[in-house]
């Protein structure tokens, strides 16, 4: 078994795929419109889904908005360089809502930053 993908429902399509790939470097992999029950699903990922775990964007068709109740905590990517990552989060116009540094009780450097539908994202500093 392997974990396949997890299903963000966003509001704005494009701006979510624009924030995924553009800001967070992942690629578009696939995307399908449902005409009879009007949704457009959108993968992305940093690797081909056959061997990585990826993001499903489901959009339904005329919904802006969701809440997203207290259940769901975040999504969370490893990062070579935390601090630059932030850095070019906030100068394409992303919100860094937690800046790097030490985990609470630990040494793991993270960071909170939040897509456009408001998904908690968190950055974990790998290797250095």
């Amino acid at each position: 078994m392997r974990l396949l993908h997890t299903m963000l429902r966003v509001g704005n399509l494009e701006e979510s795929i624009a924030f995924y790939t553009d800001t967070l470097g992942m690629r578009l992999l696939r995307q399908s419109d449902n005409e009879e029950y009007k949704y457009t699903l959108a993968f992305l990922g940093y690797g081909d889904e056959d061997s990585n775990t990826v993001i499903e964007l489901t959009y339904n068709w005329g919904k802006t908005d969701y809440e997203h109740g207290d259940a769901f905590g975040h999504l969370a990517i490893g990062v070579d360089d935390i601090y630059a990552v932030c850095d070019q989060i906030k100068a394409k116009g992303g919100d860094v809502y937690r800046e790097p540094g030490p985990v609470k009780g630990g040494k793991t450097v993270i960071a909170f930053v939040r897509d456009p539908s408001g998904y908690a994202i968190e950055l974990i500093q790998e290797g250095k």
